[in-house]
């Protein structure tokens, strides 16, 4: 464990780019954090803090020299490695009548992703089973995924709104990672995780870091576990299974908009669409890849049919299966949380207010592990 002082978050930044990183990080930009390209220390939201809860989301000045004294903003890293909106193929007539298809992929690039929190890790891993393994791996996710290298940052100052600590999946960050960073009052522990990251490590030349900062770092660490939201469980298959008729379902679809927010924002929701697009010569056609939502109405239409037509219905499918049905498909929950779901619900839907309720009358007797 080495000890970064302030100044030297630069020096970081600069070695990392002599390795072949372009380097992201998180900026400020229409009043919120997002991950943007990282040229100096100072591109990074030094001296800002955020206030969240239901349905609101502010950034304001805070007077310190802290560069991570704030949680998440709407963006987490499912935007760098699964794409918004991207082709897949393209498909053209020749000639002489025949079609030609060519698979098109991304340009391959070593990216350098600066305050990745542990939530948004694990959020990363989820989707790596779902693009990469069982022998099918989606070749535009792999190919953004093999150049990737995290510096991960520890939460010391989650929002109201976020509940990794009883899902596990933070606020420190355990795995994942290349380097990790803990911000202090002075600087940074900096501890490194892969041969990669060692290799940064060894390039910055730095001392160890003493027993002062590392029992200020375990302090810090202490008090970001006290969490104002949670999850009833980690596992809540059964007591949701248990509830599907329950009257709250009907009680929050007369709140929620069916916007998609919710699953615009979460880190691990992967729902897509596609889509044809024809040039307007016949010449050919670009296949497209695009994000789509459990909540809009053409996700589960089939010919002559809606199967899920009401806000209810979409609600409820959304939650069982991010807290229900990925415990078959992946070992657990779909939830990391980072409780963006809650800040950028324009409603103000509190998502473990509602599980909660929900939950409550098949959880008696569950265990809480």
């Amino acid at each position: 464990m080495r000890f970064l002082p302030r100044s030297g978050l630069q020096m970081l930044i600069d070695r990392l780019g002599e390795q072949g990183y372009t380097c992201m990080g998180p900026r400020v930009r229409d009043q919120v954090i997002h991950y943007d390209i990282l040229h100096r220390a100072d591109d990074l939201p030094r001296g800002m803090s955020d206030t969240q809860k239901p349905g609101h989301y502010r950034l304001e000045e805070a007077g310190h020299a802290r560069y991570f004294a704030w949680a998440n903003g709407p963006q987490a890293l499912k935007p760098l490695m699964f794409s918004p909106r991207e082709p897949l193929w393209q498909a053209s007539r020749g000639t002489d009548g025949r079609m030609d298809f060519e698979q098109r992929l991304p340009e391959k690039k070593t990216l350098a992703v600066i305050g990745v929190r542990a939530c948004d890790i694990a959020a990363l891993y989820i989707h790596d089973k779902h693009f990469l393994q069982h022998g099918h791996a989606d070749p535009a996710y792999r190919s953004r995924r093999e150049g990737l290298f995290l510096v991960a940052v520890n939460c010391t100052h989650p929002a109201a709104t976020c509940f990794c600590a009883s899902t596990g999946d933070g606020p420190a960050a355990s795995y994942g990672y290349d380097l990790l960073l803990t911000e202090l009052d002075a600087g940074f522990l900096l501890q490194a995780h892969t041969e990669k990251g060692l290799e940064v490590v060894k390039r910055l030349d730095l001392e160890e870091a003493n027993r002062a900062q590392i029992g200020e770092a375990e302090q810090a660490m202490a008090r970001s576990q006290r969490q104002q939201r949670r999850l009833p469980s980690k596992n809540l298959d059964a007591a949701l299974q248990r509830n599907l008729e329950h009257p709250r379902w009907q009680e929050i679809a007369g709140r929620c908009l069916s916007c998609g927010n919710c699953t615009s924002v979460c880190p691990t929701c992967f729902c897509h669409s596609e889509v044809e697009e024809a040039a307007l010569d016949g010449s050919h056609s670009v296949h497209f890849r695009q994000w789509d939502s459990c909540f809009s109405q053409k996700h589960s239409y089939i010919h002559g049919l809606t199967i899920r037509a009401d806000t209810g219905l979409r609600y409820r499918q959304w939650m069982m299966h991010k807290l229900a049905f990925w415990h078959a498909q992946f070992g657990r929950s779909g939830c990391v949380g980072c409780g963006r779901c809650i800040s950028w619900c324009p409603a103000g839907i509190d998502f473990t207010e509602e599980a909660g309720i929900i939950c409550a009358a098949g959880e008696e007797g569950e265990s809480h592990d």
